[in-house]
């Protein structure tokens, strides 16, 4: 059954920052929004995006201080939230600490600005399509929200996976 919330997602205030995805960000943000209605969640969350970021773009795990043993803690503490983790999100909407992203459909207020902020990383290294990284960068911005949790929860330090994706969004900008 599809959730009436996450189908009308593809808005006019979605197709703002869906229109500067690249193909595989395309393809990350459909699984997101398919594990969101799977675990009858009424607005993709920022913990979907991550967690189908990593499994589907291993562009992002060369990010990852800990390397392959990192991203696959993380990938388990992503799948625990699935089956139990994120019992305590159910039915309450994730929020963003800069109060953006409101008024997205189908998008919780950090998601959308996230997604917003990943096409904003891109356009600044000159790129007119947001890649993996610039979504896990943008996700990293809001030290609040559930992806980040997630990723404190894996062991992740979030300070040396934002200087890492820093490094290589100048490595974008001049390869």
């Amino acid at each position: 059954m599809r959730s009436p919330t996450l189908s009308a997602s593809v808005g006019p205030a979605a197709a703002v920052f869906e229109n500067r995805l690249s193909e595989r960000l395309t393809a990350v943000v459909t699984g997101a929004r398919r594990r969101a209605v799977r675990d009858g969640d009424p607005h993709l969350d920022t913990a979907h995006l991550l967690h189908t970021l990593v499994e589907n773009d291993p562009r992002v795990w060369g990010a990852f201080a800990g390397g392959p043993p990192q991203v696959v803690r993380l990938l388990g503490y992503l799948v625990q939230r699935t089956i139990g983790y994120g019992l305590r999100w159910s039915g309450a909407v994730e929020t963003s600490v800069t109060g953006a992203g409101d008024g997205v459909p189908g998008w919780s207020p950090a998601a959308a600005t996230a997604m917003a902020a990943a096409a904003g990383r891109a356009a600044a290294r000159g790129a007119f399509l947001a890649e993996g990284p610039d979504l896990l960068a943008a996700l990293t911005y809001d030290r609040e929200c559930r992806a980040v949790e997630v990723l404190r929860r894996a062991g992740v330090d979030v300070d040396l996976l934002v200087t890492a994706l820093d490094g290589e969004s100048c490595q974008l900008q001049t390869g």
